[in-house]
């Protein structure tokens, strides 16, 4: 199936100029690791595009679109505002924008907290947004080279460094994390190491 990129990539227009970069980098990153890796390209390239394309819609109508989509949060994650927009976004994807693959809505509803049994696309919109461009986080260099690894190896290293800050923070942790790091984990040989990085 062939997208109208150009449409999309206008839609980043009414984002704040930091976002519309990230988004942009976001959907590069996500076409390079995708044809490393295995993925359909061109779903990623917009699956990146759009990744955040409600993360500046207020909280309220945030809401609105995710019980428009027949979503129910739970309890956690009602309580939990940042991780709102990559439901909300997901939702909008697909019933506003009609784009019906459930591939895109699944790598743009887990961006932020990955999940158990993700497909290739998934990990790669994850690892993609972790790792854009304009990413400058402590350990990022670790990150991307981890990324370069192997998918598994970068995401393991990629949630571990976020759980951490959560923990060190005292912040509420998503169920769909800490289950797609115990996948990665008990996927591993029993040492449970990622593999070794230059």
């Amino acid at each position: 199936m062939s997208y109208d990129y150009e449409k999309y990539e206008r839609m980043l227009d009414s984002l704040s100029e930091y976002r519309r970069i990230h988004s942009l980098n976001v959907s590069a990153e996500a076409v390079r690791l995708a044809e490393k890796y295995g993925a359909d390209a061109e779903k990623a390239r917009l699956a990146g595009l759009l990744h955040d394309i409600t993360k500046e819609t207020d909280g309220e109508n945030q809401l609105k679109i995710i019980e428009n989509g027949g979503i129910i949060l739970t309890e956690l994650e009602r309580r939990s505002p940042k991780l709102w927009h990559a439901v909300s976004g997901a939702c909008y994807v697909r019933d506003v924008l009609g784009i019906g693959d459930e591939d895109i809505f699944n790598a743009v509803r887990y961006h932020t907290t990955a999940r158990a049994g993700m497909s290739m696309l998934e990990k790669v919109i994850f690892l993609a947004d972790f790792t854009s461009a304009e990413r400058s986080y402590p350990d990022i260099d670790v990150i991307r080279r981890y990324a370069e690894v192997s998918p598994e190896d970068g995401m393991l290293y990629g949630l571990k460094f976020t759980i951490t800050r959560l923990c060190e923070r005292s912040s509420l942790i998503s169920p769909d994390a800490l289950d797609a790091y115990n996948e990665i984990l008990l996927s591993l040989p029993p040492e449970g190491k990622v593999s070794p990085i230059g």
